[in-house]
This record gives structure tokens, C-alpha cells and sequence, in this order.
């Protein structure tokens, strides 16, 4: 990379403005880390963590004391009853897949009361696909209700959707591909007392992808029924090298287990192999790593601003997610983005990422960032769909200054092309 000289102009000014937003946001930034660390380290010590529990086991995995603490040291810092963690999960989707089918029953009928999901969840409830096994394949039924215009919850829609048949309300945490606000804990918690009020009987389900410990308390704090995520993202600390976890009430998370392995086994088994100890020591780095993806957003945030993109969140919101997104305004601009991203990895920084279709996605995607565990969006990547208007979603950063080398990277690809006035 070109020296600070070297720059233009405009870049070094945005560099400068964006470094002294990110300044004010710091003291509030690393108050909520000291009280993460504190809260993760307490559950480590509590549950006595030893060193016999971070070596791993084979083939079923019997006995294996050290998942099994691991398991309550998770449940501790999500703030829920139980919870299983394992390799086994591939992904975030997986998870929360294993949680919907283990709960769900046929004639069942969910609300997504966020809108519509996640792009890799359409073809979970059977939204995209026909005849794979989705939800809607096993006979459960599905409605959404959107956000209002100022991406809150709909209460009177919500009500006026819930049937005798309805069973859980499925909440997404994060603004995964979509131009909103994400969820803070304090509307999940509004949520939570709407709805013990007014319909006890439902089944709250969170997914919680990249919001664990950004905010102070967890969707368990609050009361949320159930919960999944991935832990190549925040619980991972950038460590963990696959896995992912369901939280929850017990008798909600026995029966994602069952669904994860079999009836009658549940979280009884799974081998846990070389990763015990990276599950572990990524668990409890994972409020370093966080505050360090915050810290990388904010300054994005600030950096794309000053060069005349629109940003979601700005950088003086508060935050319950590592998501930061940039309109680019165009195929073009978001390729270059994204290609310009890429040459501040660690890994594969020599390498052009180019459109093309992945499963579970509808449309085609970019993504950028060169990482050491494929796809860990915890150590530093952007992504998204290649369709209007064209917004990348940068997310993680195990360093901030990473972060900001990346995104000054890809300003300067744009510059170079003709594509940044």
C-alpha cells in the first residue's frame, strides 16, 4: 500500500475525520468490552474450567466432561438455562436449522415477525426449493410481517397474525442483507413482555448471529426462549475453526440436540476432537475480538461517510451487531469495493474476487477477505448480494486497524478505476 503521502487528498481527509469520530466513540467502546471480559471471565472461573477439559475426545465422545462444562460456561455468558456447542454444527444456519426442526411439528405455525430472514434461511422454511426437507416441506406454515418504517416491531400485525395453530416467533437479531436497523436487546425485551402478556403459550426464537456480547446483556438476560449462532463468528474470537451453538430453555435445547444427532442420543455424544481448546480459548478472547470488529465498523462507518457513501448504522449509533454496511450505488463500485477489500487479507490478499452463486443464496455474491478459517466473517470480511442498490456488509475485524487498512485499501481501488469523485 501506498504511503499516507501517496494518497489522494480526499482519502487522507476522510482517514483523518473517520480516525477522530472513531476517538469519541471510544470511551463508550471499551466500557462495554471491560464489562464482557469481565462477565465471560466470571463464567469460566464459576463453571472451574481445568486443564484436563480442553482435551478433546474421538469417536462418540462419551464422558466427555470437557463439552459438557463448555456447554454451562456458554449458557452462563448467553444468560439461558443450557446450552449445546459443537463442531458438529457447519455453519450458523445449521444451527438454527437443527433448533426449528427439533421444536417445530407438523401443522405448527411460525411468524417471522422481523421480516423476511436471512437469504440461507428461504430454503430452511421453504420459501425457495421445492420437495428438499424444508419446514414447509414437513407441513409447518409461515408468515412474516415486516418491520415498520422505522425498522421497529408491529405489534397490532403481529397479534392479528398469531393463530391457534401458531407456535414460535422467529426474531432476526441482525439486519443480515437488508438496509435497517438491527434489533437492540432493549426491543427484544419489549417483545419478550409483549408477548408473556398477551400469548404465554409462543416460543421465542433468536438468531442471534453476529450479536453475542456487543451489547451488555444477551437475549437469554432478557428471557428469550431459544437461541443459535455460528462460532466462526463473535463467540469464536476468530479462534474456533467450525461449530456453531443453541441456547436456551433445557427441554428446548434437548430437542434441537436431538435433531443435531438422533433420538434418544441428543447431547449426549459428539466427539470433540482438536477443538476443544480453540473453542475455548476463542470463547474467551471473543470480547477482545468483538471490540475490536466495533471499533473497525465505527471507523468504516466514518471513513465511507466523509467520501459521500451512505452508511447504516452512522458511527455515532449505538450497536447490537459487527455489521456495517456501505451503499455502493452500483455493480460496479461494490466488485471494485469488494476487489480492493481483499488486498488487505492476510491470506489470499493476491486473489480477485469475482460474482458468483453459492448455496443458499438466490442471487449471485462478492465476497472479500482472505482468512484463515474459510469464511470467518469473526476475523475480517464484506459480502453481498449483487443486487440494487448495491450494499456491502463488512463484518468482524480481529484487529481495528485491519479494518481500517482494508477499507482505505478499497477507496484507493476505487480512486484508481475512475470510481471515487
Amino acid at each position: 500500500m501506498h504511503s499516507n503521502s501517496d494518497w489522494p487528498e480526499l482519502i487522507r481527509k476522510a482517514v483523518t475525520e473517520a480516525e477522530a469520530v472513531l476517538l469519541g466513540q471510544l470511551p463508550i467502546l471499551q466500557e462495554q468490552a471491560t464489562r464482557n471480559h469481565e462477565k465471560v471471565l466470571k463464567a469460566f472461573q464459576e463453571e472451574r474450567v481445568a486443564t484436563y477439559h480442553l482435551h478433546g475426545t474421538t469417536g462418540y465422545g462419551l464422558g466427555d466432561s470437557g463439552r459438557e462444562v463448555l456447554d454451562r460456561v456458554v449458557a452462563r455468558v448467553l444468560g439461558t438455562e443450557s446450552a449445546i456447542v459443537r463442531g458438529q454444527f457447519v455453519s450458523g444456519t445449521h444451527a438454527i436449522a437443527a433448533a426449528l426442526f427439533g421444536v417445530l411439528r407438523p401443522g405448527d405455525h411460525v411468524i417471522s415477525v422481523s421480516g423476511t430472514p436471512y437469504d440461507t434461511l428461504e430454503e430452511v422454511i421453504g420459501l425457495r426449493g421445492e420437495g428438499q426437507g424444508s419446514l414447509m416441506d414437513f407441513g409447518v406454515t409461515y408468515d412474516a410481517i415486516p418491520l415498520d418504517s422505522q425498522a421497529k416491531l408491529q405489534y397490532p400485525l403481529i397479534s392479528e397474525s398469531i393463530t391457534d395453530k401458531t407456535r414460535m416467533l422467529i426474531v432476526q437479531r441482525s439486519r443480515g442483507y437488508a438496509w435497517r436497523n438491527s434489533l437492540m436487546i432493549s426491543q427484544l425485551k419489549e417483545l419478550v413482555d409483549y408477548i408473556r402478556k398477551n400469548h404465554p403459550h409462543l416460543i421465542i426464537f433468536v438468531d442471534n448471529c453476529y450479536g453475542e456480547l456487543v451489547e451488555a446483556l444477551e437475549p437469554g438476560d432478557i428471557g428469550v426462549d431459544l437461541m443459535a449462532g455460528s462460532l466462526i463468528k463473535n463467540l469464536g474470537g476468530s479462534i474456533a475453526p467450525t461449530g456453531g451453538y443453541v441456547a436456551g430453555r433445557s427441554d428446548l435445547v434437548k430437542l434441537a440436540a436431538q435433531r443435531l444427532t438422533a433420538p434418544g442420543i441428543g447431547e449426549h455424544v459428539g466427539s470433540t476432537l482438536e477443538w476443544q481448546r480453540l473453542f475455548y480459548q476463542g470463547l474467551f478472547l471473543s470480547p477482545l475480538t468483538v471490540s475490536e470488529s466495533l471499533k473497525g465498523a465505527v471507523f468504516s462507518a466514518a471513513f465511507w461517510r466523509a467520501l459521500g457513501f451512505e452508511v447504516h448504522p452512522e458511527p455515532e449509533m449505538l450497536r447490537t451487531d459487527l455489521i456495517q454496511a456501505v451503499k455502493l450505488g452500483s455493480r460496479e463500485k461494490m466488485i471494485a469495493f469488494c476487489q480492493g477489500l481483499q488486498k488487505g487479507s492476510p491470506v489470499d490478499s493476491h486473489v480477485l474476487p469475482i460474482p458468483s452463486g453459492m448455496p443458499g443464496y438466490e442471487d449471485e455474491i462478492i465476497m472479500a477477505g482472505g482468512t484463515f478459517i474459510q469464511g470467518a466473517t469473526s476475523e475480517f470480511s464484506a459480502d453481498g448480494p449483487l443486487r440494487e442498490p448495491y450494499i456491502a456488509y463488512q463484518q468482524g475485524g480481529i484487529s481495528h486497524t485491519y479494518v481500517q487498512l482494508g477499507n482505505i485499501l478499497a477507496a484507493l481501488n476505487l480512486w484508481q478505476l475512475g470510481l471515487l469523485s
